[in-house]
């Protein structure tokens, strides 16, 4: 029931997050806290970096003597933008290129979206954009242990314990769109599917053999007494995810052996519309139609274009922080 990512450019994973450069154990410095900066500031080597190339066009050149040999951080902020200034939580647009220290080659040059503080991002990327205003370009001198480590990253051609020179042109930050609200499921009275619940086990639910609905519906089979779940936030459940069409399970926390605990904004629309406004201990069951639940189209998803029926338990719920 989860929503479907978006595909990520494989290249940059491998080239900022932890944990995708090598053998997965790159070092990453922590998240600095709300509204806190980074400690990095220039040096003779960051200073030393001539680039070359217009503002937030891929490919830029850089200037400098190699091999260049550091364990210290630095950033130097080549040209100041004008913009806000980025800070923790924010996600930026940004072009990074990153040039090998040794033979000073442009390895990698694309645009990215990073988050500002975020510890899923390699130091050296994290600290190329942080607190800096909109429209700067800078250029990080970075040891091996603030992007690849010990292991480096075949995957761009950064050798094991080399250090590599980053330029990184903030182009904006991302504006988190607003939400569209949640519907609200019908009331569900004809054609629902018999279920019976086994404790532990998977509930046993025979769909019949009617047409789909094409709306959402819901009908609370018990409900419960406990808090509210709100939009957002964090709920625990058990659920069994049922295709109508095959009348076949498709998804079970039952058959995991535990509950699953997700945020009602990570999962489709449907679901979510199900789960928001119920009280925790309420048993229920919801039909979802295609364009609320993994879309119409079944070459973009293997659910597509499927009515889809979930029989959930609410076990607890957490408001968002």
């Amino acid at each position: 029931m989860r929503r479907a990512a978006p595909v990520a450019l494989a290249a940059v994973s491998a080239l900022v997050l932890a944990g995708c450069a090598g053998g997965g154990d790159a070092e990453s410095t922590p998240t600095p806290t709300a509204a806190a900066c980074m400690d990095v500031s220039s040096g003779d080597l960051s200073d030393g970096v001539k680039v070359e190339g217009d503002f937030g066009a891929a490919e830029p050149t850089a200037t400098f003597d190699t091999p260049l040999e550091t364990k210290k951080l630095e950033r130097t902020v080549a040209i100041e933008g004008d913009g806000d200034e980025t800070a923790a939580g924010d996600v930026v647009d940004v072009v990074i290129s990153m040039f090998s220290s040794t033979s000073g080659e442009r390895l990698v040059s694309q645009p990215a979206q990073l988050g500002v503080g975020d510890d899923t991002v390699l130091e050296a990327f994290g600290a190329s954009i942080d607190c800096v205003p909109v429209g700067s370009r800078t250029v990080t001198v970075a040891p091996a242990s603030a992007v690849y480590g010990d292991q480096g990253n075949e995957t761009i051609g950064v050798a094991p314990g080399e250090a590599v020179v980053i330029v990184a042109d903030v182009t904006g930050i991302v504006e988190e769109p607003t939400p569209e609200p949640l519907p609200t499921p019908a009331e569900w009275t004809e054609n629902v599917p018999e279920v019976t619940f086994n404790g532990d086990e998977a509930p046993t639910v025979v769909i019949p053999d009617a047409p789909a609905s094409t709306e959402l519906q819901l009908k609370v089979l018990e409900e419960g007494d406990g808090a509210t779940v709100g939009e957002g936030d964090s709920v625990t459940v058990q659920y069994e995810g049922i295709n109508w069409a095959t009348k076949e399970s498709f998804d079970s926390s039952y058959s995991r052996g535990e509950p699953a605990t997700f945020s009602t904004s990570g999962v489709i629309t449907g679901f979510a519309a199900a789960l928001v406004g119920q009280k925790v201990g309420t048993k229920l069951i919801v039909t979802i139609p295609p364009e609320l639940g993994y879309g119409t189209d079944p070459a973009a998803h293997e659910l597509g274009g499927q009515t889809l029926v979930f029989v959930v338990e609410i076990e607890d719920t957490q408001a968002a922080e």
